[in-house]
């Protein structure tokens, strides 16, 4: 029986895993990947991070202030809460709707705060906002937009313009299962004048991490095989607990490092390829009645579709607690983080037959 897996490593080829083992980054490479984002996103300054949160948390820095409060989705991950805070701003969680899991305008003109001076766009899953309504509400209140790539470059709004061309600066993630995956690494475009002075990276990435990033697709690749023993889960957990795999949600934050070189000379070639391939969701979702009954039929069946975004409405669930979320004022967030089922978009449709007719058996009705 074939296997298909959300996770894992799933997404890279044969040649990605060679590439991300054997590519021999230059320091003209970081340079290439900054001045390509200069001119794709029409920026005034491009730095290049560690991660997708460190990007995040340099940009907040640049256009806010200690104590500012901004608009952040409510069904997002820790790491954007993290760069919030990284920032010394308070984050105000916002309702999302059933049909893309962002924001719209009718939530947002229920917010009334004068000490709210930003706002994160995320496009969730890769599913843009109406970006014209919110551009105007923004301009009304006078809040700056930052854009969050991370599920989304590549994609363009409703009105033709691209994400990332819009806000005061663009943040990028490199990190795995996003738009641009490199296994690790992240970039601020940023777009518009700084109101604070901000110092770029200067420190080269850890050699750990490096070697984390090299050999995380080849790891992947091994546990997707041993799959079929039921040993792949065991293995993945083992290289978990060793360092030698590092879960997303617990990549550090440090806005004082750089990525590798061959991770940006990597996140060069794919971000060039946008065009050509970007211009989707990076998952479909479903919402679903009994979802663990639904996740163990779908496992049976050769589909290992848990670690999905997102199971809590701030994940992952083991700092869900830290982020003291307004489940009262947030209620569709909840109930989505508690019925989401997510398929990948890198298999053709037909691979996944079998998968949609299990889960449309138990679609909820509000779905």
């Amino acid at each position: 029986m074939k296997r298909f897996f959300l996770g894992l490593a799933a997404n890279y080829s044969k040649e990605d895993r060679r590439s991300q083992l054997f590519s021999l980054g230059r320091k003209e490479d970081l340079k290439d990947l900054e001045h390509f984002l200069l001119r794709k996103y029409n920026g005034e300054r491009a730095i290049l991070t560690k991660n997708g949160r460190s990007a995040l948390t340099l940009a907040l820095k640049a256009y806010f202030n200690k104590g500012d409060k901004i608009l952040v989705n409510g069904f997002t991950c820790y790491a954007v809460y993290e760069a919030v805070k990284a920032a010394d701003l308070d984050p105000v969680f916002v309702d999302i709707n059933k049909d893309d899991l962002n924001f719209d305008i009718e939530t947002l003109n229920k917010i009334s705060d004068p000490a709210i001076k930003g706002i994160i766009i995320q496009n969730t899953l890769g599913f843009p906002v109406d970006i014209a309504a919110i551009e105007q509400f923004a301009k009304k209140h006078d809040l700056v937009i930052i854009e969050d790539l991370a599920h989304c470059a590549g994609v363009k709004y409703q009105d033709g313009r691209e994400a990332g061309t819009v806000g005061a600066a663009a943040v990028l993630s490199f990190g795995k299962d996003k738009s641009i995956d490199t296994v690790s690494g992240g970039a601020v475009v940023l777009r518009h004048p700084c109101q604070n002075k901000i110092t770029a990276p200067s420190k080269s990435p850890k050699l750990s991490d490096h070697l984390r990033a090299r050999f995380y697709p080849t790891f992947g690749a091994i546990c997707r095989v041993l799959t079929h023993v039921h040993l792949g889960g065991i293995l993945m957990k083992c290289l978990v607990k060793i360092h030698w795999v590092e879960k997303s949600a617990d990549n550090k934050l440090d806005i004082s490092r750089k990525p590798s070189k061959f991770e940006a000379r990597r996140a060069l070639i794919q971000i060039k390829s946008l065009n050509k391939s970007g211009e989707k969701p990076i998952r479909e979702f479903y919402l679903v009645k009994n979802r663990d009954e639904v996740l163990k039929k779908l496992k049976k069946s050769g589909f290992y579709f848990d670690g999905f975004w997102y199971e809590k409405p701030i994940s992952p669930a083991r700092y869900y607690q830290k982020t003291n979320f307004p489940e009262e004022e947030c209620k569709n967030a909840v109930y989505i983080s508690e019925h989401i089922i997510n398929l990948p978009t890198y298999y053709r449709k037909n691979n996944l037959k079998k998968a949609r007719e299990i889960i449309e058996k138990h679609l909820e009705d509000q779905a």
